[in-house]
């Protein structure tokens, strides 16, 4: 990195903190995470894999897409956020590269996968940048959605142990802090609601498919242990299907004429689940969050 483009990431860092985004260091250990982690339901665990594999990558992306157009920002609020999203995102991409490093065996991989998702990577690295930041905005949609149905299930995150939920429930938690910052830059800088939605219904048919994909081989991988498990694959098969059914609603309001991410509100459970991986989960982050709340 240059010495002037250093200088202005460093001076990035001295604003003030962003208001309703934190971020925090995740201590966790991915060794301890059993393969059959969700339910105990090989498809669902296998599922949940998959989108993981997929996040060192996927997540460098979405900071790229957001610095792309970082300098034509001149709300130093949003500047603010944007600070805080990178910085958030860099410890997803980091948790999730040590728990995808702690799995990878001759027998449990997806190293071809990965290897065509990073090729990817770099072709739409050439698209236009107006292109690359609704791309990012499409999926902050839907791993807000779906970090805000995780935490609104208990009953479904209680099968996980420690290990497993600490990752999961910290990286929900933070996905919904900063749902909107991809969005409110592309509404600030284009406004372009046309190009929005048109890109949204491109993501999930692109994102679908390499979801599907990516599980499927890993299924296929540990298809002796996990053929074995018919009662939890039917089980994951309920919980993918009532998944579906009762985010439709939530994924639909992106293509609504005053859609922002904000208008789902998930501050009651947010809270509900620092206060748990503070206390349960003993998470040195969240205590020091929650802390001065204590004293008050």
């Amino acid at each position: 990195m240059k010495k002037a483009e250093f200088t202005a990431e460093k001076s990035y860092l001295q604003r003030p903190k962003a208001i309703g985004i934190t971020v925090r260091r995740l201590h966790f250990k991915p060794q301890a995470i059993r393969r059959h982690y969700f339910a105990n339901s090989p498809i669902m665990s296998h599922l949940l894999t998959a989108l993981s594999s997929t996040f060192p990558i996927g997540e460098q992306f979405f900071v790229h897409s957001v610095r792309n157009v970082r300098d034509q920002v001149k709300d130093e609020t949003l500047q603010v956020q944007i600070a805080a999203f990178i910085a958030q995102e860099a410890m997803h991409s980091k948790a999730h590269t040590e728990f995808n490093a702690a799995w990878r065996t001759e027998q449990y991989n997806l190293d071809r996968f990965q290897a065509w998702l990073e090729r990817k990577n770099h072709h739409v690295k050439k698209l236009h940048p107006k292109i690359q930041l609704a791309i990012t905005c499409a999926f902050e949609h839907f791993t807000a959605l779906l970090g805000g149905y995780l935490l609104k299930h208990p009953e479904i995150l209680s099968t996980l142990n420690d290990e497993a939920a600490k990752l999961w429930i910290w990286h929900a938690i933070e996905e919904i802090e900063h749902r909107a910052v991809a969005f409110d830059v592309y509404q600030h800088i284009y406004g372009d609601d046309r190009v929005r939605r048109m890109i949204m219904r491109s993501v999930t048919t692109g994102f679908a498919s390499l979801t599907f994909y990516s599980a499927t081989r890993l299924f296929l991988q540990d298809r002796k242990k996990s053929l074995a498990k018919v009662g939890g694959n039917i089980f994951g098969l309920y919980l993918l299907m009532k998944m579906f059914v009762q985010l439709a609603p939530e994924y639909l309001s992106y293509f609504k004429k005053d859609f922002h991410p904000s208008s789902h509100d998930y501050s009651t459970i947010v809270e509900v689940w620092k206060t748990r991986l503070a206390n349960e989960y003993q998470l040195e982050s969240f205590q020091q969050e929650l802390k001065p709340m204590l004293l008050n």
